[in-house]
């Protein structure tokens, strides 16, 4: 800059000092009003915008597909999946169906609510499902059981199960050629479980070989809701969560075995904004008090300290009017523009107090050294304010909406910062009337420590280049981790129950979606996709309609003759008998087969059996309620029969059925009113992994691109957002580098500026990738914080060292350099205490902070000064 306009500068930054002190009160009258103004206004207009599928822009090719398979399939988005799990498939079947039914029942809070796998259709036509071998497996083990089905239905009581038991143990009903290992250690698990008090449910869908039959896990149903959000509020769904958990704990507590955990896209949202509100509330204090205490260490008085803070908190409450009037709403991007603002914005505060408390230490007057701090930094502070708004401002014109916004606040924000470091703060100190303060150096750092920089320049200059090459080495390793559950807290139940499911073949939540105009077309391309390797199988609605229908229907029928109306008799109590007696019966029984063996069971098991019947007799008839625990064990054996006999009599009546005959209640999920189809690919692996998730994304996109689905939404977002990024910060470094050439008038001075800049951010990367600390949806929003830190830095250190220093004063001894380190030191506290989150975006962002604003503190204070040096020393 020329001498001309640096004379101009100090004029007006002079006559802008002087206005303020002449009506410093009326200026502080006015920042409350305004303040209050905008508190108020802020308070009545800010909306909250949670949905985080409108980040990032609508008309990119990704996000139009999401959209319309959104728009044809409403029902699945934005869902609850609330993971029903137990140790039998009829407890999760009951569970789920009751906590399904109770869920529909409020519409206020859901509009949508069904089992995929489990509904009266399926049921009713399940046999028809399996193959015929399959089916014919089933029967028979069906057949062999009929006798002691047809005994329970006229006995139905434990005493005549365990008669039939006997009869077939000691080898007088040649009709029972059933293996009775399976029944036999069933029942001893009850009498275990009883005695310890556990709960335990004999499943006799595994006994009758149910469960094999089926391809799916039975032992865990998948209920999918909508609930009806409002995106509004911080917590859009909280409402429909509170209601559904509190009918999961109502299940959960009528059966203790039956487990119910709660995630999808919803649910981990309504987590994450859970941990955000816990963990900020803890870091937020915890990093107030330390940056209060450093404050207090740089400025050594209260009254500056409290200066600095209300002008903070001051400009944080204008920047967020500013953010209500310019955009309205905040994302869950955005809304980090305040940590953005108090990490920038207490700079200009720290280096204006440093600089008064220099001048008065060097004797001058109150008045004088406010106005000799404004003059000296006024321009300075102007162009850091300057070049930090560019490198937001060019996130404004990107396809990432949540961050052009945030680019947008922000950028306001500094403006608003230096207008209320420069007018309020200005202000404050004439009106606090601080009284003078006793000289004392400066900075207590020996010469040899704040000569280094200068004296070492060469060895400095040679070793910064070094790892600048060989941090760029570093950058093809750099990589953006753009799976969202990544970023969450990995022990929240939603993450954990989400992640589960990731595992699995058939359940995975990151299945991808395809669409189609015709049932023939979806065929034709559900045939494709799934011939490659990263699939599992394609479904569609031809998936509904079962093969072979005649020649199952024949097993059926003649699965149903042998059966009998036997199997439609259990819809009733079970009847009173004497179970003691019944156990001392059977236990007679298996002493005389263990006397002389049948084969039909193992003679381990039945030792083992014959000893716990002893004991759970002695320890049923020494407890007060003898007749309590002898009807629990009734209920451990029989409570589950009824059911499953239930389900085998409705599976009996299966009948011929086409595509037509298939309920609208399934329908509607595979095509929609508008008449596209729906295909749904299931991953073959496991996508917690990245690897399988980007090869299953890929390959199945080399079919059909327009599929949707989070492992291709993940992916094209990451692509977007590192696209965005790395256009916005070269726009940003160009403009910035033209703009400081073009005020600055020197290409050195403006190098100077940069250098280390590029530096702190070549070695911030190369950490980065050593400590496996990926960049992700979180702490990229970082990068601007770090970028204008490292900006506003250079630019106070070269200003300082272009007005000269005194004859014995070193550049780290002055209070530009104490500005430089303190206002480092407070962004870097109040922001490494979120590396101890739990919410794992956040705290790495934490840890990204941490290395960063290191980096650019030691490129600042060490590297600058040594390139500055016109003369290098030998």
């Amino acid at each position: 800059m020329s001498m001309r306009s640096a004379n101009i500068m100090d004029k007006f930054f002079y006559w802008w000092s002087t206005r303020v002190l002449r009506f410093a009160w009326l200026l502080i009258v006015f920042f409350v009003l305004l303040c209050a103004t905008s508190l108020h206004y802020t308070i009545n207009n800010l909306g909250v915008n949670t949905d985080t599928s409108t980040l990032l822009s609508q008309d990119l090719p990704f996000q139009k597909n999401r959209i319309r398979w959104e728009n044809a399939f409403p029902q699945d988005a934005a869902t609850i999946l609330f993971v029903v799990e137990s140790p039998t498939a009829e407890q999760t079947s009951m569970a789920a169906n009751t906590l399904a039914t109770r869920i529909a029942a409020n519409q206020q809070l859901f509009e949508y609510v069904y089992i995929p796998d489990d509904n009266a259709f399926l049921k009713q036509q399940g046999f028809l499902y399996l193959t015929p071998e399959k089916l014919e497996d089933l029967s028979a083990k069906l057949i062999d059981a009929q006798p002691f089905i047809g005994y329970l239905s006229q006995n139905y009581h434990l005493q005549g199960l365990l008669e039939i038991l006997g009869k077939a143990l000691d080898n007088t009903d040649d009709n029972l050629p059933m293996n009775l290992d399976p029944l036999l250690e069933g029942i001893e698990q009850s009498l275990v479980a009883v005695q310890l008090e556990q709960p335990f449910a004999l499943s006799w869908q595994k006994l009758l070989d149910f469960n094999q039959a089926s391809d799916r896990n039975t032992l865990r149903s998948i209920v999918s809701a909508r609930p009806i959000a409002d995106f509004n509020s911080m917590k859009p769904v909280e409402k429909s969560l509170n209601f559904a958990r509190e009918i999961a704990r109502e299940i959960q507590a009528k059966d203790p075995q039956v487990s119910i955990r709660i995630t999808g896209k919803k649910a981990l949202e309504e987590d994450e904004m859970r941990v955000l509100a816990e963990d900020t509330v803890y870091s937020g204090l915890l990093a107030l008090s330390l940056i209060i205490i450093v404050l207090f260490i740089g400025l050594r008085s209260v009254k500056l300290v409290l200066c600095t803070l209300i002008v903070l908190i001051m400009g944080l409450i204008l920047t967020a009017g500013f953010a209500t009037i310019s955009v309205g709403h905040l994302n869950v991007l955005s809304v980090a523009f305040a940590i953005l603002y108090i990490g920038l914005g207490v700079d200009f505060a720290i280096h204006i107090c440093l600089t008064f408390r220099e001048c008065w230490e060097n004797n001058m007057s109150s008045e004088d050294a406010i106005k000799k701090s404004i003059i000296m930094l006024g321009f300075s502070l102007f162009l850091c304010a300057l070049t930090t708004s560019i490198g937001f401002f060019a996130l404004i014109p990107t396809d990432y909406e949540g961050v052009s916004e945030l680019g947008l606040i922000s950028g306001g924000g500094m403006f608003i910062g230096l207008l209320v470091s420069l007018t309020l703060l200005p202000a404050l100190l004439k009106v606090f009337s601080i009284k003078q303060l006793r000289h004392q150096q400066v900075t207590s750092l020996p010469d040899w420590v704040s000569s280094f920089p200068f004296r070492h320049a060469r060895k400095i200059r040679y070793a910064s280049i070094f790892l600048a090459i060989s941090a760029l080495f570093s950058l093809h390793y750099v990589y953006l981790d753009s799976n969202p559950v990544n970023l969450r807290d990995p022990n929240s139940e939603s993450v954990v129950a989400f992640k589960d499911l990731l595992k699995s073949k058939t359940r995975s939540p990151f299945v991808l979606i395809a669409l189609s105009d015709s049932l023939a077309n979806a065929e034709k391309l559900a045939s494709e996709i799934q011939a490659l390797d990263t699939v599992n199988k394609t479904i569609t609605l031809q998936s509904f309609v079962a093969k072979d229908q005649q020649e199952k229907l024949e097993i059926i029928e003649d699965l149903s003759l042998v059966m009998g109306p036997e199997s439609n008799s259990f819809d009733r109590p079970l009847e009173a008998a004497d179970s003691r007696q019944a156990l001392l019966e059977l236990q007679t029984k298996i002493g005389t087969a263990l006397a002389h063996p049948t084969g039909k069971a193992s003679v381990e098991l039945l030792e083992k059996l014959h000893r716990h019947i002893t004991e759970f007799i002695v320890f049923a008839d020494g407890g007060e309620l003898s007749s309590a625990k002898y009807q629990q064990f009734d209920a451990s054996v029989l409570g589950l029969f009824p059911y499953t006999m239930q389900r085998l009599n409705t599976g009996l009546q299966a009948y011929e059925f086409g595509l037509d005959d298939i309920p609208d209640y399934i329908s509607s999920n595979w095509l929609s009113p508008s008449g596209v189809y729906k295909i749904i690919i299931d991953p073959k692996y496991d996508l917690n992994k990245a690897e399988n998730l980007k090869a299953f994304a890929i390959e199945v996109q080399s079919i059909d691109d327009s599929v949707t689905g989070l492992p291709v939404s993940g992916l094209a977002a990451g692509d977007v957002i590192a696209e965005v990024f790395i256009q916005s910060f070269t726009t940003a470094i160009l403009v910035i580098f033209l703009v400081l050439l073009i005020i600055l008038k020197s290409f050195r001075n403006t190098l100077l500026v940069i250098w280390p800049l590029i530096l702190a951010g070549l070695l911030t990367a190369a950490t980065n990738v050593l400590l496996d600390n990926p960049f992700n949806f979180a702490n990229i929003i970082a990068l601007p914080l770090l970028m204008g830190m490292g900006v506003d830095s250079g630019i106070h250190i070269m200003h300082r060292l272009h007005a000269g220093l005194g004859p014995s004063e070193h550049l780290l001894q002055t209070s530009t350099a104490r500005g430089v380190f303190f206002s480092s030191l407070t962004t870097l506290l109040s922001f490494t205490s979120l590396a101890f989150t739990n919410h794992q975006g956040i705290a790495s962002m934490g840890l990204l902070l941490a290395i960063g604003i290191s980096f650019t503190l030691i490129c600042t204070l060490v590297v600058l000064p040594a390139f500055s040096v016109r003369r290098v020393p030998l």
